[in-house]
């Protein structure tokens, strides 16, 4: 039977708890041995959750899948993701076969940082954003980095808790979001494949896009709208485009409209209110004040040096 319901987890003993943990040493922080977690019970082979806590991962499970939405993520290989407080995702597991797990995952309360300097920086790390199919692939050798700061956060909040303890294991915490945002940097540039494709893709969608006659009532393509279309969060996307092109999706949606404003203003003699409609724009001032912005040219001005 499938528990539709996401099933909501305040705290991180209560995560304990219904994981079959023992209660954790630190109510606010906790690290996670994956081969220690109890599967839920098989007429459930499918649970949804709503953790109000940050999740970190690297996960190896066999016979398992993770979903975010629609997307299903198998595990087999073994990869790391990121979770914010309050994301919806959901585990299903074959009732049938034999459930094997390894890996870590490190759990931090949103009130462990409140007063230190990581309280805000941590929104900063987009990949908390991405979706499950966009999980971080590591080498050996950049696994091995990250279980190392993972094993230092666990044998500094197993010790004595002390004045020093909380801003170790918040330098140890922002040491390894930096690693990850390394190591995610890289794999922009690695898949090139695949992330190739994605920019072939972006660039048909925008040019068939600014193609279409009804952008009057369709109006600007909007970032959400085209990470939708071509199956990325919007962070990822952006993440990938500012590594692979130095610029972010607004910024190539802005290209593309330009390309055609230009194509527009030297080959009809359209005005530049009729142009401005056409793009999609309410108001023509701002489709004025953008193409300016771009050109350091007015829209008259590009025409009349045109011709």
């Amino acid at each position: 039977m499938v528990n539709k319901q996401p099933q909501r987890i305040k705290s991180i003993t209560e995560f304990h708890q219904v994981r079959g943990l023992t209660k954790p040493e630190h109510p606010l922080i906790s690290v996670i041995n994956y081969s220690d977690i109890i599967i839920h019970s098989p007429d459930q082979p499918v649970t949804n959750w709503i953790l109000d806590f940050y999740s970190i991962s690297i996960k190896r499970t066999s016979n398992a899948k993770m979903k975010y939405g629609q997307q299903d993520y198998d595990f087999d290989e073994g990869v790391m993701f990121f979770m914010a407080p309050g994301q919806v995702f959901s585990v299903s597991v074959d009732p049938n076969s034999t459930i094997q797990h390894t890996g870590w995952m490190l759990l931090i309360h949103p009130d462990f940082l409140w007063n230190t300097s990581l309280a805000k920086k941590i929104k900063q790390y987009e990949y908390f954003d991405y979706s499950v199919h966009e999980a971080l692939f590591l080498s050996d050798k950049e696994e091995t980095v990250l279980g190392n700061i993972i094993q230092n956060i666990e044998q500094e909040y197993h010790s004595n808790i002390d004045k020093f303890s909380q801003d170790i294991i918040i330098s140890q915490i922002e040491t390894l979001l930096n690693y990850s945002e390394r190591y995610y940097q890289r794999q922009f540039i690695t898949r090139k494949i695949t992330n190739h494709k994605t920019l072939d893709s972006l660039e048909t969608l925008l040019t068939e896009y600014f193609n279409e006659e009804d952008l009057i009532s369709k109006g600007l393509p909007t970032v959400q709208y085209i990470a939708d279309t071509l199956n990325i969060s919007p962070s990822y996307l952006t993440g990938l485009l500012k590594v692979l092109t130095g610029q972010s999706t607004q910024q190539h949606i802005h290209e593309k409209l330009i390309e055609k404003a230009k194509e527009k203003l030297s080959t009809t003699q359209l005005s530049v209110s009729e142009i401005a409609y056409e793009l999609g724009f309410e108001h023509p001032q701002s489709f004025s004040k953008l193409f300016k912005n771009k050109t350091n040219l007015s829209p008259l001005e590009f025409r009349q040096s045109f011709n």
